[in-house]
């Protein structure tokens, strides 16, 4: 067993957090102390020396003055869904927001106020009962601050703007343990680097959301093609997204089949494409798409379902709460040529690669209401794209972590000749290289100042990290 960290101060200054500390301060002997630590992603095994479970924005002040005194690196965590366990810094602090979590909505003003630590199940479950939603991600157990201060695409987005569009204000515990508000007429240039920029500074308590009036139903719609099939079949589907309506995001994936039942026999656990779109709004409306996708080839078996709204922003949380290793590459691209496509289609397979261990993974269509936001308005980047594609790897056996990381690297290298730039929350162990390609020259020197007057000292660099300038 790995010899456990310390804190690396003696008891009593942690006595002192916790003498005025309203939730958890745990050590590594702790009970529940295990638990806290564990993430999304298996491969992640790290121990912190501290982990400071909040109950208030003054928790969160006091532990990042903590761990500022002792220099203790600072982990936040959220949801916990960072592919690199970020929020998890070994021999540092955590600070885990899981137990500020209360979502309160204001349905008149259709305004919601989102603590911290919420989940964006947290925040559609208190929302829907009043017909309201703003655009959240597609795993209800994602965190809200981390897909949000990224940007935040979801099923909503092509029709209201992404996450960071729909924020009004934002409540921030600095790198020198102070509590501030953000938002058009206060701090607006933290205001403006919050939405987009990632977790670099500071650490959110509360989040204030626009809601839009929404229907509670929606429609998914997938068509399975062989390979053989499926070129032409994405040329067809790529033509779709100028004309689609905005209640619709289009969806194309490619990978190895499971044991499903709408497929026939003969085509359980092989390599097959699909295309298809997301519906939020009635489905008989949406259902005009339909014509359009089965004129483009006859599909091997298709799958059209009706469920309402929350159903469908729970539909994928099942195998995201498996405990499995994980890794995923991403890009965007402002245009899908066909040799991406046929990139798409190969999944980074050569000679030697073994099929059964070859990534899955798909485009979803950008356009709409985000390209609508002014490209300097917020952090966030690339309101230009068409698709962002991502390369998603999820395995339970540790011998095969490299194989398994290499094939989505291969894929995503196919892919990059293509594009236009990357998604900071698609973003894997590309360092600062994938952080340029996220933001820009322009983008990332306006941010690198911002981080010189928040944390000049680079306290919040666990994350994908703008470096003071």
């Amino acid at each position: 067993m790995a010899e456990q960290p310390t804190v690396g101060t003696d008891n009593l200054d942690v006595t002192r957090l916790r003498r005025r500390f309203e939730g958890q301060v745990l050590l590594p002997d702790d009970d529940g102390y295990h638990q806290a630590r564990r993430v999304w992603n298996a491969i992640v095994d790290r121990r912190p020396a501290v982990i400071a479970r909040c109950a208030s924005p003054s928790d969160v002040a006091a532990a990042v003055r903590f761990a500022a005194a002792r220099d203790l690196e600072i982990g936040v965590r959220c949801g916990g869904h960072s592919v690199l366990g970020l929020s998890v810094p070994e021999a540092g602090l955590m600070i885990d927001l899981s137990l500020l979590r209360s979502v309160r909505v204001d349905p008149d003003r259709r305004r919601a106020r989102v603590a911290g630590g919420a989940v964006l199940g947290n925040l559609d479950r208190a929302s829907q009962p009043y017909g309201l939603a703003t655009t959240s991600g597609n795993v209800s157990d994602t965190g809200v601050g981390g897909l949000t201060l990224g940007g935040g695409m979801g099923w909503l987005a092509r029709r209201f703007g992404l996450a960071c569009d729909n924020v009004t204000r934002l409540q921030v515990v600095t790198a020198d343990g102070e509590i501030v508000e953000a938002s058009e007429a206060e701090n607006a240039a933290l205001f403006w680097g919050l939405r987009g920029g990632g977790g670099n500074f500071g650490v959110v308590t509360e989040f204030e959301f626009q809601l839009h009036p929404i229907e509670t139903a929606a429609l998914i719609a997938d068509f399975f093609y062989t390979l053989q099939d499926a070129p032409s079949v994405l040329r067809g589907w790529r033509e779709l997204i100028a004309e689609a309506p905005r209640q619709a995001t289009l969806t194309a994936w490619t990978g190895t089949s499971g044991d499903w039942p709408v497929l026939p026999a003969e085509h359980h656990n092989s390599p097959l494409a699909s295309v298809g779109y997301i519906w939020v709004g009635e489905p008989d409306q949406g259902r005009d798409l339909l014509r359009a996708l089965r004129g483009l080839a006859a599909p091997l078996a298709e799958r059209v379902e009706e469920l309402t709204y929350l159903e469908l922003q729970t539909i994928d949380d099942a195998k995201h709460r498996q405990r499995l290793r994980r890794y995923w590459k991403g890009h965007y691209l402002r245009e899908l040529p066909d040799e991406a496509i046929e990139a798409f289609l190969g999944r980074g397979q050569t000679v030697e690669s073994d099929p059964e261990l070859l990534p899955y993974g798909g485009f979803q269509s950008y356009g709409g209401a985000i390209a609508e936001v002014r490209e300097d308005e917020t952090a966030f980047s690339h309101r230009d794209a068409l698709v962002e594609f991502v390369a998603v790897a999820a395995w339970a056996d540790p011998a095969e972590d490299e194989a398994r990381m290499s094939a989505a690297r291969r894929w995503a290298a196919a892919i990059e000749p293509y594009a236009s730039g990357v998604y900071v929350n698609d973003l894997a162990d590309e360092g600062e290289a994938g952080v340029r390609r996220a933001y820009g020259p322009h983008k990332l020197a306006r941010l690198a100042a911002l981080k010189q007057r928040y944390d000049p000292d680079n306290r919040f660099h666990l994350n994908h990290n703008i470096r003071p300038g």
